[in-house]
Formats: C-alpha cells, sequence, structure tokens
C-alpha cells in the first residue's frame, strides 16, 4: 500500500488522526512482510506544508530518517516516468492538486491500495483504505 503524505506523517508521529481502519492495514502489511510505501512528492509536500507551519518540523524530520534507515518499514518511491505517466489516469477535474495526483498516480503504478481520507482521491476511482 501507498500511504498519502498525511497519513505517513499521523503514522510515524502516532497520532490519533489515522484511522483505525487505516492503522490495522498498515498494521497487517507489515507484520505479513509486505511493503508500505511513500511518494517522494511526500517529502516535498511535508517541506512546504512545515514552511508553512501547518505541520511541525518533527514530520520533516521523521520522514527524511525513514528515507535513510527505514524505522517505520516504510518506502520512498522515487517520481519516476512510470509515475507520471501514471498520473495522466487520475481525473483533474476530481483530484485537482499535482502532489495528490502523483501521489494517487505512484499507487495506481504499483497496483495497491493509497492510504487516504481524502474524499477527492477516494472519488477518482483508485483504491483506497480510510
Amino acid at each position: 500500500m501507498v500511504l498519502d503524505t498525511h497519513a505517513a506523517i499521523w503514522y510515524m508521529l502516532g497520532m490519533r488522526q489515522l484511522s483505525h481502519v487505516a492503522l490495522q492495514a498498515i498494521r497487517r502489511t507489515l507484520r505479513g512482510g509486505r511493503p508500505v510505501y511513500f511518494s517522494a512528492i511526500s517529502i516535498v509536500e511535508t517541506s512546504y506544508l512545515v514552511e508553512r507551519n501547518r505541520l511541525p518540523r518533527e514530520a520533516l524530520q521523521r520522514l527524511d530518517s525513514e528515507v535513510v534507515e527505514p524505522v517505520f518499514g516504510i518506502q520512498v518511491v522515487p517520481v519516476d516516468a512510470s509515475v507520471a505517466v501514471a498520473v495522466r489516469s487520475i481525473p483533474r477535474e476530481i483530484v485537482p492538486e499535482m502532489p495528490d495526483r502523483i501521489i494517487a498516480a505512484t499507487a495506481l503504478y504499483l497496483d495497491v491500495p493509497l492510504i487516504t481520507r481524502d474524499a477527492r482521491i477516494q472519488a477518482s476511482g483508485i483504491r483506497t483504505i480510510w
């Protein structure tokens, strides 16, 4: 599965905003030896949100640490040509924000569900868990 930016942050910071269903899905996946991913665009998005004081600096520090040494078992997926092509399958009319489209396209490309509470992404037709 792929975690959207907020789901990854909430998971790593142990915040209650992550739904019980999403948390159990993450734990089940990791216990089963399967990977959990987040898009490299989440690092960019988190930098932006920290700069705007919408997330604590600790969020970016945790994300950066997870890239170098995965403590939580989450692996970064680069934004490459395959993900860029998959973005075209995420309707801009439904999911207007490019970071959200890239994250959704990452899940689509990997053929795994996306953990997100974003209603627009949930309405886009890709598999989601919340």
